[in-house]
């Protein structure tokens, strides 16, 4: 029967949208940033489906929330989830398809009558993307004991808010303790994010490893000065540094080739006036890469030209690290367990590494884990037009499925 088991899709696009109404964007898609009130709004639908579900709801004291179902013997549990907070323009899949996929094995599990031999959990992370408060997968990390709780309470986002201001705002912050779990093993089901499994015509992506990240903000300060009366050779120039430092990241990634990708995504120049040579910038650099060596020489080559920009431009500069993660490689049995699953279910399944950066890699610290993917359409995410068949959708949860109750077993 267990074979044979599977979720009702229909169940599962319904739970989606409901999720995606709180925050929803025009035109589709949603912002929810991390412990805002769409956040919280978010939160409590998703807790009230866990307690309709008959999950033991629990809180930690970094708001991460999880939702046990006990099983026939006491002991770590099978987790799975992802996260519910989003991008300013996300769409509705990132993250909630992970969460609302475990649910919806939860209620198959329920429906058909099946208590499984270890329990089974689905949590969602608090703060798992970063676009309010930095280090993204920030509540995954405190959870396994990679970063102090009082360090991440202290963190202050791009509104100039604390961490743990804003837990208590939404009531958020949980009893429970942090930094030293105990889970059984770990599987998270993700849109891909990218366009590899769509052109490729493959319907499951089992992941073998997760990038290394570095993130890191730089703010230069030079001269305002009047654009048309200033010669070259006189400026201070806070925004050509910006720019030209842009302008290098993208030939930088470029010539180290292969999985090396950059990103200058945020920039804030001041005066911001079309005849005033700009006095401050401040922008950020995100550099990615599966070979930890080619990212450590992408950040040696950053910082190398930026002090030899500062000096030659006689302006000063400050440098601070957002987020620093090596690449993650991932427990080769479960990926084996992804892999097999998806070929005994009927679909196309193929081994990739993960561009982006997902709770399941700080999870990898304590416990056997691995993720699912499915296509994302066109390749895009973090986009108000994200978007993931339907069919594709029920695919990954019916993998998600199968690969918890063997694990369970």
């Amino acid at each position: 029967m267990r074979d044979t088991l599977r979720i009702n899709g229909k169940r599962l696009l319904e739970r989606l949208q409901s999720l995606g109404e709180i925050g929803a964007l025009q035109g589709g898609g949603v912002c929810r940033l991390a412990l805002s009130e769409e956040d919280r709004q978010g939160r409590e639908r998703v807790i009230g489906w866990m307690r309709e579900l008959g999950l033991q709801v629990t809180t930690d004291a970094m708001g991460n929330v999880f939702g046990l179902r006990p099983g026939q013997e006491k002991g770590p549990p099978v987790m799975t989830g992802s996260h519910i907070d989003t991008v300013r323009t996300g769409g509705l899949y990132d993250g909630n398809l992970g969460v609302l996929g475990g649910l919806e094995v939860v209620e198959t599990l329920n429906d058909a009558g099946i208590t499984t031999r270890r329990p089974l959990c689905v949590a969602f992370f608090t703060n798992e993307e970063g676009a309010r408060f930095a280090p993204d997968m920030m509540g995954s990390l405190v959870y396994v004991g990679g970063m102090p709780l009082e360090e991440a309470l202290a963190t202050k986002g791009i509104d100039g808010e604390k961490v743990g201001d804003c837990l208590d705002a939404i009531e958020a912050r949980g009893s429970m303790s942090v930094g030293n779990p105990e889970v059984h093993a770990f599987v998270e089901l993700h849109i891909e994010q990218g366009p590899v499994l769509e052109e490729s015509g493959i319907t499951i992506g089992a992941v073998e490893k997760v990038q290394g990240i570095s993130w890191t903000e730089l703010t230069f300060t030079g001269t305002s000065n009047h654009a048309g009366t200033t010669p070259m050779r006189l400026r201070h120039d806070a925004g050509y540094a910006a720019m030209a430092t842009a302008t290098f990241v993208r030939d930088l990634v470029n010539r180290i080739g292969g999985d090396q990708v950059g990103t200058v995504g945020y920039l804030d120049i001041a005066p911001n006036l079309v005849n005033v040579v700009a006095n401050h910038s401040r922008f950020t650099v995100d550099l990615r890469n599966t070979d930890n060596e080619r990212l450590k020489q992408a950040e040696q080559e950053l910082a190398d030209f930026v002090n030899q920009l500062a000096d030659r431009e006689g302006i000063e500069f400050e440098r601070r690290t957002l987020a620093r993660f090596d690449p993650v490689p991932f427990d080769l049995a479960m990926v084996d367990r992804v892999e097999s699953a998806a070929k005994a279910l009927g679909h196309s399944v193929m081994r990739m590494p993960s561009g982006a950066g997902h709770d399941a890699q700080m999870l990898a610290r304590i416990c056997p884990t691995s993720m699912i993917f499915v296509p994302s359409a066109d390749g895009i995410s973090h986009n108000i037009n994200e978007h993931t068949e339907p069919a594709d959708l029920e695919a990954g949860v019916n993998v998600l499925l199968q690969v918890m109750l063997d694990l369970s077993e």
